[in-house]
């Protein structure tokens, strides 16, 4: 949130809790709590300049969010769903089972398996018998949905932090290198890979590369209207935002992939000041033996001058 939407909320909150419990309760201004959160000792908010823009920003760290999403937990729940994760374990188990499954002969007698599921399935509707979940299972699947989806942009958010270490990391780096940059550069680039070949960071490019098809999105975004219209999940008053939640999750993507191109940029700009102190170099070495050789053309001294 940029700093003064978010140092106008809290303020607001702070009139609020000063009228329950008095004036002195909270003395300071918003403003200054917040940046007060945002000190490095506290580290609970991050404080940046985003691109392109001179107004102050603030996020959540990713040991915040945690903590937040911990004592949402505490909470108590009015519908408390166990049947929707069971099966999403046992779908889970089967996912790993079959996909290390080296015998063809075994794949091709589950994928029959499943053949005769889906038939068995479609006969039974084109009889009328059409299974329909209950508003029980509904609420339950609809619960597993949303916590999954909190925890992604979570998972985000720490991905993100780790590309944004590294680029903090590199920078420290390039102030204070005094070696050879091809030393330097096998040494970044070793550490950027290990960040993006980790299962963090392959999993990451993998969603990334899923959530990018448009046609994903346009699913994506008919399968949330369709559900958040079912009365049973409109019973529960799921938050506004759900119907964007994909949204959020590009989003968060595109912070994670623009603090790896800072990562690219930085290197460049290291690359490109490097090339331009060792041309400078090699060129006043020219113009040293220009200046010589024109100080000797009228009186060259006897035998070998270069």
């Amino acid at each position: 949130m940029a700093q003064a939407d978010l140092t106008e909320a809290l303020e607001d909150e702070l009139f609020a809790l000063r009228e329950q419990l008095g004036a002195e309760a909270f003395p300071k201004s918003a403003l200054d709590y917040l940046n007060d959160w945002a000190h490095i000792e506290k580290g609970w908010l991050r404080k940046f300049y985003a691109q392109g823009s001179d107004e102050p920003q603030f996020d959540l760290t990713p040991a915040t969010e945690k903590a937040i999403v911990w004592l949402g937990t505490l909470t108590a729940r009015s519908f408390v769903g166990t049947e929707s994760r069971l099966l999403t374990l046992f779908d889970l188990l089967k996912q790993m089972s079959e996909g290390t499954e080296t015998d063809p002969q075994a794949r091709i007698t589950e994928l029959h398996k499943r053949r005769d599921e889906l038939d068995a399935e479609i006969a039974r509707v084109v009889a009328g018998n059409i299974p329909l979940l209950d508003d029980t299972a509904l609420k339950d699947r609809f619960q597993q949905f949303m916590a999954l989806a909190r925890e992604l942009l979570t998972d985000f958010r720490e991905v993100e932090h780790n590309f944004r270490g590294l680029d903090r990391r590199v920078r420290e780096r390039i102030a204070l290198w005094e070696g050879a940059k091809g030393a330097l550069l096998e040494d970044i680039m070793g550490e950027r890979d290990a960040i993006a070949d980790t299962d963090q960071g392959r999993s990451f490019r993998a969603f990334w590369d899923f959530l990018m098809s448009s046609s994903r999105q346009e699913e994506l975004s008919a399968l949330l209207d369709r559900v958040l219209s079912l009365p049973p999940v409109a019973e529960l008053k799921p938050d506004a935002r759900t119907r964007r939640v994909h949204y959020d999750w590009l989003e968060a993507g595109e912070h994670t992939q623009r603090t790896v191109a800072q990562l690219s940029q930085q290197l460049r700009r290291f690359l490109d000041d490097q090339a331009w102190l060792e041309n400078r170099r090699i060129m006043d070495i020219l113009h040293g033996i220009e200046a010589k050789a024109l100080a000797l053309r009228d009186a060259p001294p006897a035998g070998e001058v270069m």
